[in-house]
């Protein structure tokens, strides 16, 4: 597990686009966090660092948005409505898994067993200050490991996070 500290909601932001400008087709991120941890900003950077010029706002009543503007699809799923994991099957949610996109899901610890097998897991929690986030990674397979890398790498260079260790 890699975790890394914000202490803005800019720095949230700026995590998660240089965390987009790392994503490929086919990843998978499953975020958890509770209430305004910060879930839906994180997915608002990784879909600017992937080059979508919507508006990404949290589909938590339409359970699914699409965004075909940037370099690559982005499926945006909240699942915080969500009963059962049969819910997933009703919105073609496999479908979206491993494919030409990537799949940005929050609340994914709903249905943690109907995740894939490789995904990278992105825990948001608040930190002492009230803007604070800690941002925790737990990497499912080599490609995810690596990614967390990758972001180790990019921190404390001005991007408006750092590593926190772990």
């Amino acid at each position: 597990m890699t975790s890394f500290l914000t202490r803005t909601a800019d720095g949230t932001f700026q995590f998660g686009h240089t965390l987009g400008k790392k994503l490929a087709a086919g990843d998978v991120l499953c975020l958890t966090g509770d209430l305004g941890a910060g879930k839906t900003l994180l997915v608002q950077g990784a879909a600017a660092g992937l080059g979508v010029t919507e508006t990404v706002t949290s589909p938590t009543f339409t359970l699914m948005q699409v965004y075909e503007t940037g370099r690559l699809p982005v499926y945006h799923f909240d699942l915080y409505r969500l009963d059962a994991p049969m819910d997933l099957h009703n919105i073609g949610f496999e479908e979206y898994m491993g494919g030409d996109g990537v799949a940005l899901i929050e609340w994914a610890d709903k249905f943690p067993a109907a995740m894939p097998e490789h995904c990278l897991w992105v825990e948001i929690n608040r930190g002492r200050e009230t803007t604070e986030r800690v941002i925790m990674l737990r990497p499912k397979g080599e490609r995810y490991r690596r990614l967390g890398e990758e972001l180790k790498e990019s921190a404390d260079s001005g991007a408006g996070y750092c590593h926190a260790g772990v």
